[in-house]
């Protein structure tokens, strides 16, 4: 007797620990996302957006990999130009989350698109592989505003976070823009996660628990979401930002990424920012590193 009730005691430990074991990567790939009206009320309350009310904007939607469809949102600069920006934004945001950089853009001659990455916003719910689909999502994307708008002369990245992971693995299949700029982006989303454990005081044997059931689960690896591996035959110029403070995603990614990349890159660590944080921390010292990288490849 006491042995079957020893064996019904094990039976259930190690049901309850395959239930988590399959339960962590939905944990880690499937956060709560905001809303549109949520993620806008958050950008209103840290810096001044009336700006976004006057600007003309076309809504569309861009089939991205595996005809996913992207919820794209094109903001019209004031002034004639031909220069284009598309913005990716982070985890669990949505395309509010870019508009603090939009400004900036617009300042400076762009025309800003903005967009929804999958599993976000607008579009229909879906686990996030931190940058892998999402990278293709994005290239999809490119290649769409090359042909929807003809008269481009000069197409750019810009990606925070997940966004930066998003627009650094893109890298890999070659698009033809002329420079990237990445804010606070991961060379591996690994490391993050185990950071993140360690400081938590949770064992960080769980990624390599979730990396296995991840991949029975959503067949994607944890271990395979790495944005750095894109750079190695990378020539398109990218400026890394980053904050100091962001103990989040901590600076030695962008740090290692740009030691990584072959092409022309820049690197400035933003004292005093957390994550996500530099440009609404220091947004003079933000824009006069863009500008500076832009006068620099002779983008005016």
């Amino acid at each position: 007797m006491a042995i079957r009730i020893l064996l019904i005691i094990i039976g259930i430990l190690l049901i309850a620990f395959v239930a988590f074991a399959f339960w962590l990567p939905s944990f880690i790939m499937t956060g709560q996302r905001q809303t549109l009206e949520e993620a806008f009320a958050w950008q209103t309350d840290h810096y001044d957006t009336s700006f976004y009310e006057g600007l003309e904007k076309t809504d569309y939607i861009v089939k991205g990999f595996e005809d996913y469809d992207l919820h794209v949102q094109f903001l019209k600069n004031p002034n004639p130009t031909s220069k284009y920006i598309i913005l990716s934004h982070g985890y669990t945001d949505n395309r509010m989350g870019s508009l603090k950089y939009v400004q900036m853009y617009m300042d400076l001659g762009f025309h800003c698109i903005i967009y929804d990455l999958r599993g976000h916003g607008e579009n229909e719910k879906t686990f996030t592989t931190y940058g892998v689909r999402e990278g293709k999502d994005l290239k999809c994307l490119i290649d769409d505003t090359k042909n929807r708008y003809p008269d481009i002369s000069v197409l750019a990245l810009h990606g925070e976070s997940l966004g930066a992971a998003t627009t650094l693995t893109c890298l890999k299949y070659k698009p033809e823009v002329d420079f990237v700029v990445a804010d606070c982006g991961f060379s591996d989303i690994e490391n993050v996660l185990k950071e993140g454990y360690r400081n938590a005081h949770v064992p960080t044997g769980l990624v390599d628990i979730a990396n296995v059931t991840g991949k029975i689960r959503y067949h994607y690896a944890i271990k395979e979401m790495r944005p750095i591996d894109s750079l190695d035959e990378n020539t398109i110029p990218i400026l890394f930002l980053h904050g100091a403070d962001d103990n989040f995603i901590l600076p030695k990614n962008s740090e290692d990424m740009a030691k990584r990349t072959k092409g022309y890159h820049e690197l400035y660590i933003i004292q005093g920012a957390g994550h996500a944080e530099s440009i609404l921390n220091a947004p003079e010292e933000y824009k006069k590193h863009v500008i500076g990288y832009l006068e620099y490849l002779g983008i005016q």
